[in-house]
């Protein structure tokens, strides 16, 4: 088993959450202030618009856009989800999407019904965000609720109790399906045993269950009272989920730099996880937390088109507006041998590297790949099985079909929110949207950064911030509390210059002597 660590870099204005295998990033989860992620959030909404035509419609949740409810998402006072789940449903959530995977009915099932039969504009409905909103589309929305616990996920639309896919005797999953159907008796609730809850005893089972149900009252009866297009429930903060979704199921360790996120963990494992405090370390080193652990330079890789191999191939990645193309080049590596013996190794190099590329940048959707082209079938079904194993520790549902006979490889891998280009990027008005530009946000946190891991070196009494125009009003408006804490943190005086000349990810940090005043 590999070694996992969860590493939280939890400031003010953002919060990191890195996915650590045997010290490489994996998996990367960021929320910053007034844009965290809304997935798992329940509010009442408004219905605004019915399309038969799409069997769909538009939901008015609060949020900016409004959100897409399909038919199949809709619960109807017959609905009988029996027919839906199995036995083997995977109930394994993750910190991007906490809806368990097989709670919800598949959108190309033909639907019984007609939408209109089941809802009509301007009417009020409790729903759940199962996919946050992306780019121009507004968040999928399901009247499917679902409460993830540690041992349990309450589902109090369904009947159905299923029992994770992850556990495997067959014995041990029998009786907590049992365990779960007695200890919930006159109750019609649905419950789904996660992995964690194998060899688990009633008592704790019985104890959240009574906590779940609890807060599904709660929240019923604040939907009752909340105006329309309000929230209702709010998901677990980036952290939090963290500590539920990954340090339970993936990781054995979790480090995380803020004292206040430390302890608001400890509490939160105090009650409901007390074994898994030893778990958690507070990190207290000088150098920044990402730097220690050298996960900034992944970080960076993952926003590049272009990604070198060790061999001297590289991939290029490409996102559109439907799909992710991926080409495969032999590049500076000329191999040793023959072609077809080149081809494949750097072929087999690549898939590694896209794997990686493609958890590490959450790309969802349609995966197009094009390898590079090979005469012999067998070496195109190594590519295809390589692939495929590749994908075994994704924790998001893959399908990848075998390799075309044009050498291109299609998969599809399930998109729950925003890939990380699109989070940490937007569109470059340099170059007319054609390729992408850090956001100014983004560049002010890596300021933030920059100025954090030289403090030591400086011997200035204070400091002269020199960026681009555009960068410095943003300093000084929306994002001032960067400068305001580190001229606390580094009891020094930062002053911004703005510099015409300069390009939006520029900037230059001047050490001032002898100065007063700002």
């Amino acid at each position: 088993m590999a070694n996992k660590k969860i590493i939280i870099n939890d400031l003010p204005h953002e919060t990191r959450v890195a996915l650590l295998e045997d010290g490489n990033i994996v998996e990367l989860f960021i929320e910053r202030q007034g844009a965290s992620d809304s997935s798992g959030n329940i509010y009442k909404g408004r219905v605004q618009r019915v399309l038969p035509g799409m069997q769909a419609s538009f939901v008015d949740i609060g949020l900016p856009q409004a959100a897409f409810l399909y038919v199949n998402d809709i619960k109807s006072g017959n609905d009988d989800l029996e027919a839906i789940f199995n036995d083997n449903a995977d109930s394994s959530t993750s910190l991007s999407n906490p809806l368990p995977n097989s709670g919800l009915p598949r959108a190309s099932e033909k639907s019984p019904v007609n939408i209109v039969d089941l809802i009509s504009e301007g009417q009020e409905i409790l729903v759940q965000v199962a996919k946050s909103p992306m780019g121009t589309k507004g968040a999928r929305i399901t009247s499917y609720i679902s409460l993830p616990g540690r041992f349990l996920v309450l589902m109090p639309t369904s009947k159905h109790v299923g029992v994770s896919r992850r556990i495997d005797d067959e014995a041990e999953r029998i009786r907590l399906k049992e365990l779960v159907c007695n200890l919930r008796g006159d109750d019609t609730s649905g419950y789904i045993v996660r992995t964690v809850a194998e060899g688990i005893g009633p008592e704790k089972l019985a104890q959240e269950m009574t906590f779940l149900k609890t807060l599904w009252a709660g929240i019923q009866r604040k939907y009752q009272s909340a105006p329309s297009a309000s929230l209702v429930h709010q998901e677990l903060d980036i952290s939090l989920r963290a500590v539920r979704d990954l340090l339970v199921h993936e990781a054995e360790k979790l480090i995380i730099d803020s004292r206040s996120g430390c302890q608001e963990i400890l509490s939160f494992l105090d009650t409901f996880m007390p074994n898994l405090k030893d778990s958690v370390e507070l990190y207290e080193g000088h150098e920044p937390i990402f730097d220690a652990y050298n996960l900034e330079g992944d970080i960076f890789r993952a926003l590049k088109k272009k990604i070198w191999l060790k061999s001297g191939g590289y991939i290029v990645m490409e996102h559109t507006e439907a799909l992710m193309a991926i080409d495969v080049n032999t590049g500076r590596y000329v191999g040793k041998h023959n072609l077809e013996e080149t081809i494949l190794k750097t072929n087999l190099e690549a898939v590694k590297e896209i794997a990686y590329q493609i958890r590490l940048r959450d790309v969802g959707g349609i995966i197009i790949i094009d390898f590079i082209d090979m005469e012999k079938k067998a070496n195109q079904e190594k590519i295809h099985h390589a692939l495929s194993e590749a994908f075994l520790k994704d924790r998001s549902k893959t399908h990848i079909l075998p390799m075309s006979e044009m050498g291109l490889i299609q998969m599809t891998r399930k998109r729950i929110r925003q890939p990380l280009t699109r989070q940490l990027c937007e569109p470059c008005f340099y170059c007319e949207g054609e390729g992408h530009l850090l956001s100014a946000k983004t560049i002010c946190y890596n300021i933030h950064r920059e100025i954090l891991r030289n403090v030591r070196d400086m011997a200035g009494e204070g400091l002269t911030l020199k960026v681009n125009p555009a960068i410095a009003e943003q300093l000084l408006g929306d994002e001032s509390q960067i400068i305001t804490s580190l001229e606390k943190c580094l009891d020094r005086q930062i002053t911004i210059y703005p510099e015409g000349r300069f390009h939006m990810e520029e900037f230059d940090v001047l050490e001032n002597y002898g100065t007063s005043g700002r």
